[in-house]
């Protein structure tokens, strides 16, 4: 048996790993769109590195884009498989993958319009809104706790990676030749104090992992709360300067988050007078989704839902659901609070509205989680003074901000907590994905420490023998 690193390998996009058994059958563990990499994320996202035809199954951890996003792309290159999942992860990737179409057609037309004025060849998108319909037909709901088999020889297991609703860990027993191999995908993990979601669950014993190590040498700020933080940007951005608070925000995870935060402000009076947009469809829809899962909520939400049944709603809540509502709002003064994805601000409509409000310094611009240095968030939180955006360059004068303690992804603490399960002396190895290859070196060596001593940072397409 062989495995391969086709993204979200030395980066934090792009998730897709496939396994090659002895029989020659092929199991795809997600298949992500690469995102924020500049001029080459469309030729990565091209270009899958093996032949979707011959993949047999897919099992998908949960429904963000870097993780599902090249979904369509799949079956329209010949996958014919069953993609398995988590019931909320398929209710929630059914829709972003549809927006994720949407969001294509939509920028590719903006393009062709420039290319073809300038006689330049016309773009295609990744894939369209009837691709991502015919993908949906492929996927097969499985639940947390219950071994299934995914194909022959290969039986699969779902834990609760606490990430966002429905996010799952994955677990496989392959069977080759009377020998049992367990490889374990983290996914994603979350964190073991988050405001929503119940913690990470414990997993069975593994020969091998493939852990995500986005914050693999970081610690979040525990010190002080989300909303606290919040609320001391709204205070500055809106009640001090008298500008637009504009936060990009995932639309599944990132945005519940908040709205839960500005909920508790709220239900304490501590929340300013001030309208409070939520410009994004897509989040909108997945906030609904979200609500169709109470289960998977911790126990502080669900004692708070016994007095208040809404909490991701308040007095001030504006859902914007039209492009023309969405572009009002940039002839409006402030101040007032937007809410809009895409979390690293490469897509989207907080796109346009950073594009419209990034030259006045009244404005501010709060990063509420990662961002590739190469995405739009990732030069301004770089600090760079000029950006470019549609084609056109913006000076810098809004305030940008960050609250990187928000992060839906686990610190290495979490991390560490995550693998205390294992006993170190029966992994035979460790493989860090999605993370900076920096912070992987780092993450490596806090690993070692604890007693995994085979760790392996793979590169873009590398392929290794498990045995």
């Amino acid at each position: 048996m062989k495995i391969a690193f086709h993204g979200a390998a030395r980066t934090v996009t792009g998730s897709k790993h496939l396994l090659t058994l002895k029989n020659g059958k092929k199991v795809l563990l997600d298949c992500g769109m690469f995102q924020g990499l500049g001029q080459e994320t469309d030729e990565l996202n091209r270009d899958f590195g093996f032949d979707a035809a011959d993949v047999d199954v897919m099992i998908l951890s949960h429904a963000h884009i870097d993780h599902s996003g090249l979904i369509p792309r799949l079956v329209q290159f010949g996958f014919r498989g069953r993609i398995f999942c988590t019931p909320a992860t398929k209710d929630l990737t059914t829709v972003l993958l549809e927006d994720s179409a949407e969001i294509q057609e939509g920028e590719i037309k903006y393009s062709n319009k420039r290319r073809k004025a300038e006689g330049l060849p016309l773009l295609q998108p990744l894939y369209t809104i009837e691709d991502a319909r015919r993908a949906a037909d492929r996927f097969d709901v499985q639940h947390y706790g219950k071994w299934f088999t995914a194909i022959e020889g290969v039986e699969v297991m779902f834990t609760d990676a606490g990430h966002i609703i429905g996010s799952a860990c994955v677990h496989l027993k392959v069977t080759e030749n009377g020998k049992q191999t367990r490889i374990t995908f983290s996914g994603d993990i979350g964190r073991y104090r988050d405001a929503i979601l119940k913690s990470p669950d414990t997993f069975p014993q593994a020969d091998y992992i493939l852990i995500e190590s986005t914050y693999g040498n970081s610690l979040h700020d525990t010190h002080v709360t989300t909303p606290d933080m919040v609320l001391a940007w709204i205070e500055k951005a809106c009640l001090q300067k008298k500008g637009k608070l504009i936060m990009p925000a995932f639309s599944v995870g990132r945005t519940q988050e908040l709205l839960y935060a500005l909920n508790q402000l709220e239900l304490e009076n501590r929340l300013p007078d001030l309208d409070y947009y939520v410009d994004s469809p897509l989040s909108i829809e997945a906030t609904t989704i979200i609500k169709n899962y109470p289960e998977y909520f911790n126990r502080t939400i669900q004692k708070i839902m016994k007095t208040d049944n809404d909490p991701f709603g308040f007095k001030g809540l504006r859902y914007v659901q039209t492009v023309d509502q969405s572009k009002q709002l940039n002839f409006q003064d402030g101040p007032f609070v937007i809410i809009s994805a895409s979390g690293m601000a490469d897509g989207g409509r907080v796109k346009h509205h950073i594009s419209n409000n990034v030259e006045n310094s009244r404005n501010t611009i709060l990063f509420t989680g990662y961002c590739e240095p190469r995405s739009l968030g990732g030069k301004l939180l770089a600090g760079d003074k000029e950006v470019g955006i549609y084609g056109v360059k913006h000076e810098v004068h809004a305030e940008i901000g960050s609250i990187r303690s928000m992060s839906a992804h686990g610190d290495y603490e979490d991390m560490s907590q995550w693998l205390a399960c294992q006993d170190a002396k029966q992994v035979k190895k460790i493989f860090l994905v999605h993370g900076e290859f920096e912070v992987q070196q780092d993450f490596k060596k806090k690993l070692v420490k604890k007693g995994f001593l085979e760790v392996e940072i793979p590169s873009q397409h590398y392929e290794i023998g498990l045995t």
